[in-house]
């Protein structure tokens, strides 16, 4: 499925360390680039989760960040009569040494009670990262995926205006040989008229008619596209291939291509590359305005879909 490399996604658990959050934010990129902005304690959770992004997705700069809230104090630990007993032991036994030594606040003696409770492994952090990842990751792909939706079904309509020009084009050929013709003709008459206002002694009819359709051929040599048209078409009919969620092939290894994550981009990359060439030989083939227009509304409507593509993954 097409998806784009722009999206958000944000994980929220609670656990016994505390609540955790991660956020995930992705911008296109050409290769796969994750940056991380987690807190000391969740260091050891980077490696994990860089694995975890690497196997689900293919390219983008990706951003992590992570934060976390430790859980309040509760009454049993905060009046934890044998950890006060222990501080009481403690500071007697420093005031013997330290007489001027003050005690504790209460808020310093509610942080020591509970000490032994607050202290939490990295690998809890790195387990915590983990669980919240799993929803943001969840939401990034479905944002990516709806993000991916809107840009295929706009790259579709840029290509039915891309088909609209080659119709165009195909439909004013005859008449555009027609015209060069009747041109190639009336310039030739008006030449020997000039050098011979007496008549065509020298020349035959048939021989007039030959060298005008000898012309009107180079010429119609000259600016033949139908080979241009033709690759145009095909490369549309792969573009539509590409876009679509529900092609199909004939071959499994074609199948495995084609739904190959990460493969779509640069596929409709190096697809609109060889689209741009054969819309620049269209134009050095133009023998009419009204062809050098469409070459050019041509390679205005293929770059807006190239842009467009930069964005898939």
């Amino acid at each position: 499925m097409i998806a784009s490399m722009t999206a958000f996604g944000q994980g929220k658990i609670t656990a016994d360390c505390g609540v955790v959050t991660i956020e995930i934010k992705t911008v296109n990129s050409r290769y796969l680039d994750v940056l991380f902005r987690l807190p000391d304690e969740m260091r050891m959770a980077e490696q994990p989760i860089r694995d975890r992004l690497s196997k689900t997705l293919a390219r983008g700069k990706i951003e992590v960040r992570a934060s976390f809230t430790r859980p309040a104090a509760s009454n049993e630990q905060t009046l934890n009569e044998e950890a006060m007993q222990r501080i009481a032991t403690q500071l007697a036994q420093i005031q013997k040494i330290l007489p001027h030594t003050e005690s504790p606040r209460f808020n310093e003696i509610v942080g020591l009670a509970g000490g032994q409770h607050s202290h939490t492994e990295p690998e809890e952090w790195a387990q915590a990262c983990l669980t919240a990842l799993e929803p943001a990751l969840a939401q990034l792909i479905e944002g990516r995926q709806r993000e991916g939706a809107r840009l295929a079904q706009s790259m579709l309509e840029t290509a039915a205006e891309v088909t609209a020009i080659l119709t165009e084009v195909e439909q004013h050929l005859p008449l555009l040989l027609t015209t060069q013709r009747d041109k190639l003709a009336q310039k030739l008459k008006d030449t020997l008229q000039n050098a011979f206002p007496n008549g065509f002694t020298h020349i035959s009819g048939t021989e007039l008619s030959e060298r005008i359709a000898s012309e009107a051929s180079l010429f119609a040599l000259r600016i033949d596209v139908a080979e241009e048209l033709t690759r145009l078409k095909s490369h549309l009919t792969e573009l539509e291939f590409l876009l679509s969620n529900q092609a199909t092939s004939s071959t499994k290894q074609n199948k495995a291509n084609a739904t190959q994550p990460g493969s779509a981009g640069k596929r409709l990359d190096f697809l609109f590359q060889e689209m741009n060439r054969e819309a620049n030989t269209l134009g050095s083939k133009a023998g009419s305005l009204e062809m050098t227009r469409a070459a050019i509304d041509l390679k205005l409507l293929i770059e807006q879909m190239r842009e467009q593509a930069m964005n898939i993954e």
